[in-house]
């Protein structure tokens, strides 16, 4: 994957509707994290106007923590989802903590806030994240191969330093979640295994734009991966395999 092409942009919304929560915050347009998976890959290049493939162009919203700061006192109360269509902690918030600016804002805010990632960059902000009254952290982590992990989220934090910084968040008395979806080729019962001393709540769900990725799969021998049977079989043994160890479950295909 090439270096992605970064633009600066002024937004012109930040905190905006969202179907999944109240609202949702999405720090930059693009993502350098590159997932293959990424239902944001099927719209956003048309969305933003960008001709390079999903994983090579980033818009950084470089007013966005004033503009949230604008829109957060005209907003009724609700929850916060960040980020919807882009990872909040993707490489470039080393550069420009567009993120971190924004969780300032949300400080003494009475709004609560689900920050959802597959970078160990959100241990920076422990910090912040601590003084939001109402706050959780999750990670998207689809299997426990790291093999597998790496073919799909190339620019992604490795599955085990995921797990360790859940841990780090749920030792400092703040909800953690993991989000293992789309599920991908791996075993089960080890991955309920690592999240169980990490996550207190899991959500599983299946690749739901199988046209788009089914070249990628096929590549890689993977097809058997796209089968309905595939989801069926993996995500009961998660669940149960979660829920005998206490982790609450919820299926969402």
């Amino acid at each position: 994957m090439r270096k992605p092409v970064v633009r600066e942009i002024e937004a012109k919304s930040i905190l905006n509707p969202s179907k999944i929560h109240d609202y949702c915050i999405n720090p930059y347009t693009g993502c350098g994290v590159g997932c293959v998976y990424c239902y944001a890959a099927q719209f956003m290049r048309r969305y933003s106007g960008h001709s390079e493939p999903w994983g090579e162009f980033v818009d950084v919203k470089v007013n966005a923590p004033a503009l949230l700061a604008k829109q957060i006192v005209r907003a009724k109360r609700g929850t916060i989802w960040i980020a919807s269509v882009c990872d909040p902690y993707q490489p470039l918030e080393n550069r420009y903590g567009v993120t971190r600016r924004l969780l300032e804002v949300l400080v003494g805010r009475d709004f609560p806030v689900e920050i959802q990632t597959k970078s160990a960059r959100v241990r920076r902000d422990l910090d912040l994240i601590r003084r939001i009254p109402r706050v959780a952290i999750g990670f998207t982590i689809a299997t426990e191969d790291e093999t597998m992990a790496r073919l799909f989220e190339p620019h992604a934090s490795p599955v085990g330093e995921r797990i360790e910084v859940l841990r780090e968040f749920k030792a400092a008395g703040i909800a953690t979640f993991a989000f293992a979806g789309p599920l991908l080729p791996g075993n089960p019962e080890r991955l309920a295994a690592l999240l169980s001393k990490a996550a207190d709540r899991v959500l599983i769900d299946r690749m739901n734009y199988v046209p788009a990725v089914k070249r990628f799969y096929a590549s890689h021998g993977l097809l058997d991966a796209l089968e309905d049977s595939f989801f069926r079989t993996q995500s009961t043994r998660l669940a149960r395999a979660l829920r005998t160890r206490g982790i609450r479950v919820k299926t969402v295909f």
